[in-house]
């Protein structure tokens, strides 16, 4: 099981720390960093800026919305990206939910999201390959577009950049069973956004199909810390937001997948008092059980305990949000033994 580091998207403000623990986990030996965005910062220029400052760390977008761009967009910000630092890019992509993708970007959410990312996915391979004209026949991203305002006069184009990897692994941010299921066959891996090592039967059925190679990349909150309880606290209230508030009462993505994890009353009861504005009881709601199982809080010991537990499973990369070297020092000890 590789290590990576999530540093996630910018609240207020870039934070001044984290090149520096980019550059920290180079140096430990983890395979790869990873960048989020939501609706503030974005994912590829924080990753371009560390490109630039470390030599050998995969770069990951985890993960870039596929709201937020076109694929061919997308596929342009990935094989630039892929020059500039010799070959490290790693593609996460992700739909985001309708409050975002709607309130956000303005865009209508789709209607069938398993055909809207198999066609996004579709033409950034296709960019990515080169091998003719980039063209598709399709519901949500067809090219060239041909809908009822168009003038006609669009015809499909070949990149004019040469990309560096034809195959620069694609991987997908998917929560619905099927989605999950769909993400085996089209992608180079999965982004789990809750993964329990104990509860790996939740998705049993959605990998089955997986090939041998297929990354499965979960992240999770690690500290190293004396009080678990203590250590636990970001997550809660990352769990209370998330829940709570990344979606609408009738449509979670997140509340559904703690649901189907074993924590349905919670999932609602959390839901319930944050959208009444009750956020502070919200996060309070979070089950310490279920926020424990998808981090590695505590201890050195404690910590040493549940990684085999990680690396007992399927999991092929445990990206980690780590907010201090020494944290990234003792798993990637741990990691090695």
């Amino acid at each position: 099981m590789r290590l990576g580091l999530a540093l996630g998207y910018w609240g207020r403000g870039p934070s001044p720390g984290h090149l520096a623990l980019a550059q920290e986990a180079e140096r430990l030996g983890y395979d790869s960093v990873w960048t989020a965005e939501a609706w503030g910062s974005d994912a590829f220029t924080p990753l371009t800026w560390i490109a630039a400052h470390t030599s050998r760390i995969r770069l990951g977008t985890g993960i870039a919305q596929m709201a937020a761009r076109s694929p061919t967009a997308t596929a342009m910000h990935a094989l630039t990206l892929d020059h500039l630092s010799g070959g490290r890019v790693v593609l996460g992509l992700g739909l985001s939910g309708p409050q975002v993708v709607e309130g956000w970007y303005g865009r209508p959410f789709p209607r069938s999201p398993l055909t809207a990312t198999r066609e996004y996915v579709d033409v950034v391979r296709q960019v990515l390959r080169r091998e003719g004209p980039v063209a598709l026949d399709g519901r949500f991203h067809p090219l060239p577009y041909a809908g009822p305002d168009a003038t006609g006069l669009g015809r499909p184009l070949k990149p004019i950049t040469h990309p560096l990897r034809a195959g620069l692994p694609i991987l997908l941010g998917a929560e619905g069973p099927k989605n999950i299921a769909q993400t085996t066959r089209i992608a180079d891996g999965w982004l789990p956004l809750y993964w329990s090592p104990f509860r790996t039967d939740v998705y049993e059925v959605s990998l089955a199909d997986a090939p041998k190679d297929f990354m499965i990349a979960p992240m999770a909150r690690a500290h190293l810390c004396d009080d678990p309880a203590e250590g636990l606290l970001p997550v809660k209230a990352m769990l209370g937001f998330y829940i709570g508030g990344m979606g609408a009462a009738s449509r979670n993505f997140h509340a559904d997948l703690m649901a189907r994890m074993g924590y349905e009353e919670e999932a609602r009861r959390i839901q319930e008092l944050f959208l009444a504005g009750r956020r502070e009881e919200a996060v309070a709601a979070v089950p310490d059980a279920f926020a424990d199982e998808i981090s590695l809080v505590g201890p050195r010991e404690r910590i040493a305990e549940r990684l085999e537990m990680w690396r007992s499973g399927p999991v092929t990369d445990l990206l980690v949000t780590a907010p201090d070297p020494a944290t990234l020092r003792v798993l990637a000890e741990l990691i090695r033994r």
